[in-house]
């Protein structure tokens, strides 16, 4: 390697500050961006402004401090328009590296990480506060890029699922909290890793959801939390393109690669999609006095939105917003993208506060704004799902307006709305009934899939679904910012005890109002989204913002499935129900206009077809046809805290359509019961003997006529 330079043993009384005299490498390519393997070496190209010099500085290991060797790339051979380049023979997989930039404006002591690396290697001996810069042990605690071979994975033939959205039930999970609690019961060595999540695999597969969707596994910085807590939700990422180290099993930045692509492969196998949660909107790097990782030091007007004054922009809360529609970061975007989909095998990907993606280089909402585009629209992505969460921290609301042909949305209206409409608000009748139907409301306009609002109760951020029903206000004391963390208004209802309690009335009504909860959100026409847990009570002890609760506060506890198996067997009879739609089996997907005309809705309050939308109404009846009309559902609501007495619709149509004869209306659901009988089998579902039934107080009821018990092929 007679290219290489060696460096001064000591980095502190002999700074490498001079010109390198050596020729240098060969002048390599500009594209493709990263470290690229090929011809026996690799191929080096990033992309930086205001250098005089870039040096490649390679390192024998992730624990070095010092670099065996440095490729220095000089301006006249090794740079075209602000790309540096340069092309080293003998590199192999593995090679770990970084990169160092001089010039009248960089900071030399910086070791910088490639935006393009595949890999990432995050030493024992990190620490935030001082990042990559250099200190006594030279750059030993600076997390560093490797070199990656991706066609050395065997993939046994598999491919992206590529899952209709109509049968798709998410589950939102993080990787780490699934199994690191004590009772995962995983292999040792495996909990909170990629491969422990494979070994729950027959858990989501009996459960019924159809993918799952990971919260952030790109590299994010472990340690931007506060003192004492650390970065346990991963939304502060370091590389768009590494997956992060943490999550592996202890062989290192290339085996976390292969464990990564395991766990794809395995459940591709089960026939469960793979979602991203992806932060595109900002960076671990934070605002002024945050670390520097590569992006500000490389090219920080390319990089983020500035104000005039040159400080950051912060549409995020995180101190710094990309710059998404700049063309250096728009490619970073699409490229990062389609190395998940090609390389990774990924089925899709939801984009956390996705507004910011919208906004122009001075930050304003841009109508059109080209990234979203370029997403929208690029080939290597077709196909896959693209979920935005359609707002921003800086008051951009954008549900029912993103941008886009192929988009799905958070709906969040439908988490806010039923929320409200279940504990008892008043004035949220209709608006509860848009909801079920798929928000015509909101997405009627458009001429999309009618599963483009993705329906969710609970997410990772806030209230879990056992605290909806058991908290009134947050309790995050356990965050050590003195309860002044996560939202205020949760919309949640403690049912008349704060926090936990051993009154049987009030437990009763806390079931209730899960089943309720749960039943509306798998009930209702759209795309609906699983919290962890949440089919089992799984508590955070009233915290709802538990981003840096690496505990059993935030750990799924398998002992739950036991103690909570009548909740989670009504969760599972719920989905199985949902896959029996004729809808799931129709040849080609429908809008959701189509969809609404197709099913032949008819409202309803407690007298049939007289639905009361007034204020004081806490109830909504609705009596929904399936698309083939093989079967009927009625669905009665009673979120008043006395019973009602509804009286039934005949089994025929308003237009007198008779598929079912004279057959009774059967009991499907009815939370109000103990279990079993809260959710049977539609085979078991046992006739009424009346035309009328008392749904108890806040609670539902479900009646079904026509097919029962039969599978559609």
């Amino acid at each position: 390697m007679d290219l290489l330079t060696s460096l001064p043993t000591n980095p502190i009384t002999s700074p490498i500050t001079s010109p390198i005299t050596s020729p240098g490498p060969m002048p390599g390519t500009s594209a493709p961006l990263g470290a690229s393997l090929r011809q026996g070496g690799v191929n080096f190209s990033v992309h930086v402004r205001d250098a005089e010099r870039v040096e490649i500085c390679l390192f024998e290991g992730p624990e070095a401090g010092e670099p065996a060797a440095v490729l220095a790339l000089e301006e006249e051979r090794h740079r075209t328009g602000t790309y540096w380049h340069g092309w080293a023979d003998g590199l192999a997989p593995g090679q770990v590296y970084g990169y160092r930039v001089i010039g009248p404006r960089a900071d030399p002591d910086l070791l910088l990480i490639d935006p393009y690396g595949l890999a990432v290697a995050m030493p024992d001996g990190y620490r935030r506060e001082r990042a990559q810069r250099r200190d006594s042990t030279g750059w030993s605690q600076a997390i560093k890029s490797v070199v990656a071979d991706l066609d050395r994975y065997d993939w046994q033939g598999d491919q992206p699922l590529r899952r209709p959205s109509r049968e798709t039930v998410i589950y939102e999970l993080h990787v780490r909290g699934f199994t690191a609690h004590p009772s995962s019961g995983v292999e040792p060595g495996k909990a909170g890793t990629y491969l422990g999540l494979i070994e729950t695999i027959p858990y989501l597969r009996q459960l019924g959801v159809t993918a799952v969707e990971l919260l952030p596994v790109f590299q994010f910085d472990p340690q931007a939390a506060p003192a004492g807590l650390s970065n346990y939700w991963g939304y502060q990422p370091i590389s768009f393109f590494a997956p992060h180290q943490g999550y592996g099993s202890g062989g290192g930045p290339l085996a976390v690669l292969d464990e990564f692509r395991d766990l794809v492969k395995a459940l591709h196998r089960a026939g469960l999609e793979v979602i991203l949660d992806v932060v595109f909107n900002h960076t671990a790097e934070g605002g002024r006095d945050g670390p520097t990782f590569a992006y500000r030091a490389l090219a920080n007007a390319d990089y983020y939105l500035l104000n005039p004054d040159g400080d950051y922009l912060d549409d995020t809360g995180c101190g710094n917003t990309l710059n998404a529609n700049n063309p250096v970061v728009r490619r970073l975007i699409r490229h990062s993208l389609r190395h998940w989909v090609d390389h990774m095998h990924v089925d899709g990907f939801r984009f956390d506060l996705a507004s910011v993606l919208s906004r122009d280089e001075c930050g304003n909402p841009e109508p059109r704004p080209p990234i979203l585009f370029d997403i929208d629209t690029d080939p290597v992505l077709a196909g896959s799902k693209l979920i935005a969460e359609a707002w921003d921290a800086a008051g951009l609301y954008q549900v029912g307006s993103f941008v886009g042909d192929n988009w799905q949305e958070w709906n969040g209206r439908f988490r806010d709305d039923l929320r409200r409409f279940l504990k008892g608000d008043g004035g949220l009748a209709w608006a509860a009934g848009q909801r079920l139907i798929g928000s015509p409301d909101i997405y009627g306009a458009r001429r999309r899939e009618a599963e483009e609002s993705v329906n969710f109760i609970t997410c990772h951020d806030g209230f879990t679904l056992a605290d909806l029903v058991s908290f009134n206000t947050k309790h995050n004391e356990a965050n050590g910012e003195h309860n002044r963390d996560g939202a205020d208004d949760n919309a949640s209802w403690n049912c008349g005890a704060e926090g936990p309690s051993d009154d049987p009335a009030v437990l009763a009504l806390r079931g209730r109002q899960m089943r309720n909860a749960l039943a509306l959100l798998l009930l209702a026409m759209g795309t609906p989204m699983l919290t962890m847990g949440d089919e089992v009570a799984r508590s955070q002890r009233g915290n709802n913002n538990a981003y840096g609760q690496d505990n059993p506060i935030s750990w799924f506890d398998w002992t739950l499935v036991q103690t909570n198996a009548d909740l989670l067997r009504f969760v599972r009879e719920l989905i199985a129900q949902r896959q029996h739609r004729d809808l799931v089996a129709e040849p080609r997907p429908l809008t959701l206009v189509e969809l609404l005309q197709r099913c032949s809705i008819q409202w309803h309050g407690v007298l049939p077809f007289q639905p009361d939308w007034s204020s004081d109404s806490h109830s909504l009846a609705c009596t929904l046809t399936s698309v083939n009309h093989r079967f009927r559902l009625h669905l009665m609501v009673n979120a008043w805290w006395q019973p009602l007495r509804f009286l039934l619709p005949p089994t025929t149509s308003a237009d007198g359509d008779a598929p079912f004869g004279a057959e009774p209306w059967h009991r499907w659901i009815d939370t109000a019961m103990a279990s079993p009988d809260d959710i049977v089998a539609w085979a078991e579902a046992p006739p009424l003997p009346d035309h009328a039934y008392e749904v108890q107080a806040r609670s539902l009821v479900v009646l079904l006529v026509g097919l029962r018990g039969q599978r559609i092929s």
